[in-house]
Protein backbone atom coordinates (compact mmCIF):
# COMPACT_ATOMS: atom_id res chain seq x y z
CA UNK A 1 0.00 0.00 0.00
CA UNK A 2 2.63 2.66 0.49
CA UNK A 3 4.64 1.44 -2.66
CA UNK A 4 1.29 2.57 -4.43
CA UNK A 5 1.19 5.36 -2.49
CA UNK A 6 4.21 6.63 -3.35
CA UNK A 7 3.85 6.08 -7.02
CA UNK A 8 0.59 8.39 -7.00
CA UNK A 9 3.04 10.50 -5.12
CA UNK A 10 5.67 10.38 -7.77
CA UNK A 11 3.13 10.55 -11.22
CA UNK A 12 1.79 13.72 -9.11
CA UNK A 13 5.05 15.53 -9.09
CA UNK A 14 5.77 13.96 -13.19
CA UNK A 15 2.41 15.82 -14.02
CA UNK A 16 2.95 19.08 -12.14
CA UNK A 17 6.43 19.36 -13.44
CA UNK A 18 4.87 18.71 -17.26
CA UNK A 19 2.80 21.74 -16.50
CA UNK A 20 5.55 23.95 -15.53
CA UNK A 21 6.16 25.26 -19.41
CA UNK A 22 9.62 27.27 -19.90
CA UNK A 23 7.98 31.10 -20.53
CA UNK A 24 10.92 31.39 -23.28
CA UNK A 25 10.53 28.21 -24.97
CA UNK A 26 7.02 29.14 -25.07
CA UNK A 27 7.92 32.64 -26.66
CA UNK A 28 10.15 31.21 -28.88
CA UNK A 29 6.93 28.63 -30.57
CA UNK A 30 4.52 31.37 -30.53
CA UNK A 31 7.35 34.15 -32.72
CA UNK A 32 7.88 30.84 -34.97
CA UNK A 33 4.12 30.32 -35.83
CA UNK A 34 3.58 34.51 -35.54
CA UNK A 35 6.82 35.11 -38.17
CA UNK A 36 6.25 31.49 -40.39
CA UNK A 37 10.32 30.91 -40.16
CA UNK A 38 12.64 30.51 -37.41
CA UNK A 39 15.14 33.06 -39.03
CA UNK A 40 12.13 35.69 -38.20
CA UNK A 41 11.34 34.46 -35.24
CA UNK A 42 14.99 34.75 -34.31
CA UNK A 43 15.29 38.28 -35.60
CA UNK A 44 12.18 38.98 -33.44
CA UNK A 45 13.38 37.98 -30.23
CA UNK A 46 17.08 39.25 -30.39
CA UNK A 47 18.55 35.63 -30.53
CA UNK A 48 20.20 33.21 -33.12
CA UNK A 49 18.03 30.68 -35.24
CA UNK A 50 19.91 28.07 -33.46
CA UNK A 51 18.66 29.10 -30.02
CA UNK A 52 15.11 29.19 -31.40
CA UNK A 53 15.06 25.76 -32.16
CA UNK A 54 16.28 24.79 -29.08
CA UNK A 55 13.85 26.15 -27.17
CA UNK A 56 11.08 24.30 -29.47
CA UNK A 57 12.67 21.40 -29.61
CA UNK A 58 13.26 21.32 -25.56
CA UNK A 59 9.61 22.30 -25.10
CA UNK A 60 8.48 19.54 -27.68
CA UNK A 61 10.10 17.04 -25.67
CA UNK A 62 8.32 17.94 -22.73
CA UNK A 63 5.17 17.99 -24.18
CA UNK A 64 5.76 14.71 -25.14
CA UNK A 65 4.64 15.61 -29.07
CA UNK A 66 5.23 17.66 -32.20
CA UNK A 67 4.47 21.30 -31.40
CA UNK A 68 5.41 23.31 -34.99
CA UNK A 69 4.96 21.63 -38.59
CA UNK A 70 8.33 22.52 -40.30
CA UNK A 71 7.43 23.80 -43.75
CA UNK A 72 7.17 27.33 -44.89
CA UNK A 73 5.31 28.82 -43.26
CA UNK A 74 5.77 27.11 -40.42
CA UNK A 75 2.51 25.78 -38.98
CA UNK A 76 1.32 24.57 -35.61
CA UNK A 77 0.27 21.60 -34.93
CA UNK A 78 -2.65 20.45 -32.64
CA UNK A 79 -0.73 20.07 -29.43
CA UNK A 80 1.08 23.71 -30.73
CA UNK A 81 -1.61 25.55 -30.73
CA UNK A 82 -2.51 24.82 -27.39
CA UNK A 83 0.93 26.22 -26.30
CA UNK A 84 1.02 28.85 -28.36
CA UNK A 85 -2.42 29.92 -27.21
CA UNK A 86 -1.35 29.88 -23.54
CA UNK A 87 1.63 31.77 -24.79
CA UNK A 88 -0.12 34.56 -25.88
CA UNK A 89 -2.36 34.32 -22.96
CA UNK A 90 0.89 34.31 -20.98
CA UNK A 91 2.37 37.56 -22.12
CA UNK A 92 -0.67 39.30 -22.29
CA UNK A 93 -1.63 38.86 -18.25
CA UNK A 94 2.28 39.74 -17.58
CA UNK A 95 1.81 42.76 -19.97
CA UNK A 96 -0.72 44.07 -17.89
CA UNK A 97 0.66 43.10 -14.25
CA UNK A 98 3.87 44.77 -15.24
CA UNK A 99 1.95 48.25 -16.15
CA UNK A 100 -0.17 47.93 -13.45
CA UNK A 101 2.76 47.55 -11.03
CA UNK A 102 4.57 50.50 -13.07
CA UNK A 103 7.59 48.35 -14.27
CA UNK A 104 8.70 50.75 -17.09
CA UNK A 105 8.20 54.22 -18.11
CA UNK A 106 5.85 54.71 -21.32
CA UNK A 107 8.68 57.63 -21.96
CA UNK A 108 11.73 55.05 -22.15
CA UNK A 109 11.38 53.98 -26.03
CA UNK A 110 13.83 50.66 -25.47
CA UNK A 111 11.91 49.81 -22.73
CA UNK A 112 8.75 49.95 -24.17
CA UNK A 113 9.75 48.02 -27.48
CA UNK A 114 11.11 45.25 -25.60
CA UNK A 115 8.06 45.16 -23.45
CA UNK A 116 4.86 45.73 -26.37
CA UNK A 117 2.29 43.19 -25.83
CA UNK A 118 1.12 42.02 -29.84
CA UNK A 119 -2.31 41.06 -29.94
CA UNK A 120 -3.25 39.64 -33.10
CA UNK A 121 -7.19 40.23 -34.36
CA UNK A 122 -8.50 39.17 -37.18
CA UNK A 123 -11.23 41.21 -38.90
CA UNK A 124 -13.26 40.93 -42.05
CA UNK A 125 -12.10 43.55 -45.50
CA UNK A 126 -15.04 45.52 -45.51
CA UNK A 127 -14.92 46.24 -41.56
CA UNK A 128 -10.69 46.76 -42.25
CA UNK A 129 -11.73 48.95 -45.10
CA UNK A 130 -14.38 51.14 -43.40
CA UNK A 131 -15.29 51.55 -39.54
CA UNK A 132 -12.38 49.22 -37.51
CA UNK A 133 -9.51 51.56 -38.50
CA UNK A 134 -11.41 53.72 -36.08
CA UNK A 135 -10.89 51.43 -32.79
CA UNK A 136 -7.30 51.47 -33.16
CA UNK A 137 -6.55 55.13 -32.93
CA UNK A 138 -4.87 56.43 -29.80
CA UNK A 139 -3.86 53.25 -29.11
CA UNK A 140 -1.08 52.80 -25.96
CA UNK A 141 2.90 52.76 -27.28
CA UNK A 142 2.89 49.61 -25.58
CA UNK A 143 0.52 47.07 -27.25
CA UNK A 144 1.23 46.49 -31.46
CA UNK A 145 -1.81 45.12 -33.46
CA UNK A 146 -1.32 41.96 -36.06
CA UNK A 147 -4.31 42.29 -38.43
CA UNK A 148 -5.26 39.33 -40.30
CA UNK A 149 -7.95 40.19 -43.00
CA UNK A 150 -10.24 36.98 -42.86
CA UNK A 151 -14.22 36.74 -44.19
CA UNK A 152 -16.09 37.18 -41.26
CA UNK A 153 -17.60 33.36 -41.36
CA UNK A 154 -13.86 32.62 -40.70
CA UNK A 155 -12.65 34.28 -37.94
CA UNK A 156 -14.24 32.19 -35.29
CA UNK A 157 -11.68 29.36 -36.52
CA UNK A 158 -8.77 31.51 -36.25
CA UNK A 159 -9.94 32.01 -32.35
CA UNK A 160 -10.75 28.19 -32.04
CA UNK A 161 -7.29 27.28 -32.78
CA UNK A 162 -5.14 30.30 -30.48
CA UNK A 163 -4.24 32.06 -34.18
CA UNK A 164 -5.34 35.03 -32.88
CA UNK A 165 -6.62 36.95 -29.45
CA UNK A 166 -9.81 38.60 -30.62
CA UNK A 167 -11.86 38.80 -34.20
CA UNK A 168 -14.77 40.44 -35.73
CA UNK A 169 -17.11 37.50 -36.38
CA UNK A 170 -20.61 36.34 -37.83
CA UNK A 171 -20.18 33.82 -35.26
CA UNK A 172 -22.88 34.39 -32.95
CA UNK A 173 -21.87 31.75 -30.47
CA UNK A 174 -19.03 32.17 -27.94
CA UNK A 175 -16.10 29.89 -28.46
CA UNK A 176 -15.05 27.87 -25.92
CA UNK A 177 -12.54 30.08 -23.83
CA UNK A 178 -13.63 33.36 -24.93
CA UNK A 179 -16.37 36.24 -24.76
CA UNK A 180 -18.48 37.89 -27.21
CA UNK A 181 -20.62 40.29 -27.73
CA UNK A 182 -22.73 42.19 -30.29
CA UNK A 183 -21.02 45.39 -32.19
CA UNK A 184 -24.06 45.08 -34.77
CA UNK A 185 -25.37 44.71 -38.33
CA UNK A 186 -22.74 45.77 -41.14
CA UNK A 187 -25.54 46.52 -44.30
CA UNK A 188 -24.98 45.60 -47.83
CA UNK A 189 -26.18 46.24 -51.37
CA UNK A 190 -26.87 44.42 -54.38
CA UNK A 191 -25.71 46.27 -57.15
CA UNK A 192 -24.40 46.15 -60.82
CA UNK A 193 -23.20 48.28 -63.62
CA UNK A 194 -26.64 49.69 -65.63
CA UNK A 195 -25.82 47.17 -68.90
CA UNK A 196 -25.29 44.61 -66.58
CA UNK A 197 -29.18 45.22 -65.15
CA UNK A 198 -30.13 45.49 -68.36
CA UNK A 199 -28.54 42.45 -69.92
CA UNK A 200 -28.98 39.53 -67.02
CA UNK A 201 -32.16 41.33 -64.90
CA UNK A 202 -34.55 42.95 -67.64
CA UNK A 203 -37.38 41.13 -66.31
CA UNK A 204 -36.25 41.09 -62.43
CA UNK A 205 -33.76 38.77 -60.56
CA UNK A 206 -35.34 35.62 -61.30
CA UNK A 207 -33.92 32.46 -60.28
CA UNK A 208 -33.20 31.68 -64.12
CA UNK A 209 -31.37 35.24 -64.28
CA UNK A 210 -29.65 34.55 -60.91
CA UNK A 211 -28.28 31.22 -62.29
CA UNK A 212 -26.91 32.27 -65.31
CA UNK A 213 -25.35 36.04 -64.53
CA UNK A 214 -21.99 36.40 -63.40
CA UNK A 215 -21.28 37.35 -60.25
CA UNK A 216 -18.35 39.01 -58.22
CA UNK A 217 -17.34 37.52 -55.49
CA UNK A 218 -14.91 38.69 -52.86
CA UNK A 219 -12.93 35.46 -52.50
CA UNK A 220 -14.15 31.29 -52.52
CA UNK A 221 -14.97 32.05 -48.67
CA UNK A 222 -17.38 35.16 -49.47
CA UNK A 223 -20.68 33.58 -49.34
CA UNK A 224 -22.74 36.80 -49.48
CA UNK A 225 -23.83 37.00 -52.64
CA UNK A 226 -24.81 33.42 -52.61
CA UNK A 227 -27.15 34.22 -49.96
CA UNK A 228 -28.70 36.86 -51.28
CA UNK A 229 -29.42 35.16 -54.49
CA UNK A 230 -31.16 32.56 -52.31
CA UNK A 231 -33.37 34.75 -50.96
CA UNK A 232 -34.45 36.03 -54.28
CA UNK A 233 -34.81 32.88 -55.79
CA UNK A 234 -35.96 30.84 -53.30
CA UNK A 235 -32.91 27.90 -53.68
CA UNK A 236 -29.97 27.82 -54.07
CA UNK A 237 -28.18 28.85 -57.49
CA UNK A 238 -24.73 28.07 -58.65
CA UNK A 239 -24.11 31.17 -61.20
CA UNK A 240 -20.48 31.89 -62.94
CA UNK A 241 -18.54 33.72 -60.15
CA UNK A 242 -15.47 35.82 -60.62
CA UNK A 243 -12.84 36.12 -57.28
CA UNK A 244 -11.65 39.54 -56.75
CA UNK A 245 -9.83 39.71 -53.41
CA UNK A 246 -9.89 43.42 -53.27
CA UNK A 247 -12.12 46.27 -51.86
CA UNK A 248 -11.50 48.99 -54.60
CA UNK A 249 -11.10 46.88 -57.41
CA UNK A 250 -14.41 44.73 -56.41
CA UNK A 251 -15.96 48.36 -57.15
CA UNK A 252 -13.98 49.10 -59.84
CA UNK A 253 -14.83 45.73 -61.82
CA UNK A 254 -18.68 46.24 -60.69
CA UNK A 255 -18.66 49.58 -62.20
CA UNK A 256 -16.89 48.18 -65.52
CA UNK A 257 -19.93 46.06 -66.32
CA UNK A 258 -17.89 42.41 -64.84
CA UNK A 259 -20.68 40.90 -62.89
CA UNK A 260 -23.41 41.93 -59.72
CA UNK A 261 -22.30 41.71 -56.42
CA UNK A 262 -22.65 42.69 -52.83
CA UNK A 263 -20.83 46.02 -51.16
CA UNK A 264 -21.39 47.62 -48.22
CA UNK A 265 -23.81 50.53 -48.17
CA UNK A 266 -21.64 53.11 -47.80
CA UNK A 267 -19.59 52.35 -50.88
CA UNK A 268 -22.53 51.67 -52.79
CA UNK A 269 -24.23 55.51 -52.00
CA UNK A 270 -22.50 57.88 -54.13
CA UNK A 271 -22.18 55.43 -57.52
CA UNK A 272 -25.85 54.45 -57.29
CA UNK A 273 -27.21 58.29 -56.44
CA UNK A 274 -25.32 59.14 -59.91
CA UNK A 275 -26.40 56.55 -62.00
CA UNK A 276 -23.16 54.21 -62.32
CA UNK A 277 -24.29 51.50 -60.56
CA UNK A 278 -28.53 50.23 -59.91
CA UNK A 279 -29.85 48.45 -57.46
CA UNK A 280 -30.38 44.43 -58.21
CA UNK A 281 -33.85 44.78 -56.59
CA UNK A 282 -36.47 45.96 -54.93
CA UNK A 283 -35.36 45.46 -51.28
CA UNK A 284 -31.42 45.22 -52.11
CA UNK A 285 -30.12 44.71 -48.72
CA UNK A 286 -28.98 42.14 -46.65
CA UNK A 287 -27.57 42.62 -43.10
CA UNK A 288 -24.83 40.98 -41.23
CA UNK A 289 -24.37 40.91 -38.23
CA UNK A 290 -21.14 41.39 -36.33
CA UNK A 291 -19.76 40.13 -33.44
CA UNK A 292 -17.03 40.87 -30.82
CA UNK A 293 -15.27 37.79 -29.91
CA UNK A 294 -11.94 37.40 -27.70
CA UNK A 295 -10.21 35.35 -25.14
CA UNK A 296 -11.75 35.12 -21.85
CA UNK A 297 -9.33 37.46 -20.11
CA UNK A 298 -10.07 40.12 -17.93
CA UNK A 299 -7.09 42.43 -18.45
CA UNK A 300 -6.99 46.02 -18.87
CA UNK A 301 -5.34 45.36 -22.12
CA UNK A 302 -8.63 43.69 -23.57
CA UNK A 303 -10.97 45.55 -21.99
CA UNK A 304 -9.38 48.93 -23.45
CA UNK A 305 -9.35 47.12 -27.19
CA UNK A 306 -13.12 46.22 -26.46
CA UNK A 307 -14.35 49.76 -25.67
CA UNK A 308 -12.83 51.06 -28.68
CA UNK A 309 -13.97 48.60 -30.98
CA UNK A 310 -17.32 49.02 -29.28
CA UNK A 311 -17.65 52.37 -29.83
CA UNK A 312 -15.68 52.70 -32.92
CA UNK A 313 -18.76 49.77 -34.45
CA UNK A 314 -21.58 52.05 -32.69
CA UNK A 315 -21.16 54.70 -34.85
CA UNK A 316 -20.93 52.77 -38.06
CA UNK A 317 -22.94 50.14 -38.27
CA UNK A 318 -26.80 49.56 -37.82
CA UNK A 319 -28.62 48.60 -34.58
CA UNK A 320 -29.10 44.39 -35.07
Amino acid sequence: MNVDRARNVDRAMNVDRAMNFDRAQLRALAAVLDEGTFEAAAARLHVTPSAVSQRVRALEQQAGRVLVVRARPCRATEPGTVLARLAGQLALLEHDAAAQLGGRSAGEDGARAASATRLAIAVNADSLSSWFPAALVGLPDDVVVDLRREDQDRTAELLRDGTVTAAVTADEHAVQGCRVRSLGAMRYVAVAAPDVHERWFADGPTAHALERAPVIAFNRTDALQHRFAARLAGRQVAPPVHHVPSNSAFVELLLAGLGWGMVPQGAAERPVADGSLVELAREPYLDVPLYWQHWALRTATLDDLTARVVRAATAALRPV
